[in-house]
């Protein structure tokens, strides 16, 4: 599963902000969906400019499955961590919904 991580220029993008978001990724989509996913890109950028409001920073995960059509997700947060961690939970239950109802039409 490759993990690919953009930022707007408006958003700060650190090596260290990569790297934690490659580990939390990691953490909950690889035991559980690596073998099907190829690809996770991600894309934090700021919504609201100078406002600075509590939902302010978007995170946009687009999963890329094995043979199937791409899995798009976004939420919002204070933070990139908080908005990455928001689309992380969504996208967790979409994969959910989407690999569980291949593996029924499957048997």
């Amino acid at each position: 599963m490759d993990i690919r991580f953009n930022t707007d220029n408006a958003t700060a993008g650190s090596a260290d902000m990569a790297q934690a978001v490659e580990e939390r990724l990691t953490e909950r989509l690889d035991a559980r969906f690596g073998e099907r996913l190829t690809t996770i890109e991600v894309h934090v950028r700021d919504v609201d400019g100078d406002s600075n409001r509590p939902d302010g920073i978007e995170a946009r995960l687009e999963a890329r499955p094995k043979n199937g059509d791409p899995i798009f997700v976004a939420e919002r947060g204070e933070k990139p961590m908080d908005a990455v961690n928001a689309a992380l939970g969504t996208l967790v239950t979409r994969l959910d919904t989407v690999f569980g109802k291949a593996d029924r039409h499957r048997k």
